[in-house]
């Protein structure tokens, strides 16, 4: 049955290309007629063959930023030890109480955060499934850029906390942690975007998503 289906989705250019062919002959038809037939058909071929090659990337750009999201929430939010919020709420543990109010208006944002999120995640799965890349490629990336944007804020502001302020080593060592795996996302959603600005129109530059800073040497 697959290779019945393969021969005629994949296969129709060859056997158009040969019944014209076959007619051509029986018919006697001027060989203009029979050449302009052909060059007919390889355009056609040529034109759905592209169509073709952009809805494949389309889709895996879909896969890509699906899988993305996912990660995105499921390592840098949600209860992950790994989420900058987790970082930022073990400075509930310090003695430094200029620091506890700023915790909890972070771990309010968390919540707003992670449901966020979810509710992208959910929307993502079911359009998927719909197929309709071009309707909602555009859309969800976007979202998911401000939202990883809106993330890198409380990565920096605890970058700056942390460089100006003395902190257990601990706590350092946990950003840096952080900060090797983060980036990797951050490389990734940068290439995801490049390949999106060629099939989809996207119009957000890569550069715009930003890496987690390091902290200052002896911090």
């Amino acid at each position: 049955m697959h290779a019945i289906k393969a021969v005629f989705t994949k296969g129709w250019a060859a056997m158009l290309i040969a019944a014209l062919a076959i007619a051509g002959f029986l018919l006697e038809w001027p060989m203009e007629a029979f050449i302009a037939g052909i060059a007919s058909v390889l355009i056609i071929t040529l034109a759905l063959s592209a169509v073709a090659a952009r809805e494949k990337m389309l889709d895996d750009s879909a896969e890509s930023l699906k899988e993305l999201s996912e990660y995105f929430y499921h390592r840098f939010m949600g209860e992950s030890s790994l989420s900058i919020f987790a970082i930022i709420n073990s400075l509930f543990k310090t003695d430094n109480t200029k620091l506890w109010e700023w915790a909890r208006s972070c771990d309010n944002a968390q919540r707003v955060f992670n449901n966020w999120c979810d509710s992208l995640n959910t929307r993502l799965e079911t359009d998927h499934r719909t197929r309709r890349f071009s309707t909602y490629l555009r859309i969800s990336t976007k979202e998911l850029w401000l939202m990883v944007n809106m993330y890198q804020e409380y990565i920096q502001q605890f970058a700056e906390v942390a460089n100006h302020m003395e902190l257990p080593v601990a706590y350092s060592t946990q950003y840096r942690h952080f900060c090797v795996e983060y980036n990797t996302f951050v490389g990734q959603f940068r290439d995801l975007l490049a390949g999106l600005r060629k099939v989809a129109r996207i119009e957000i530059e890569p550069p715009s998503v930003k890496m987690a800073p390091e902290l200052n040497p002896g911090k």
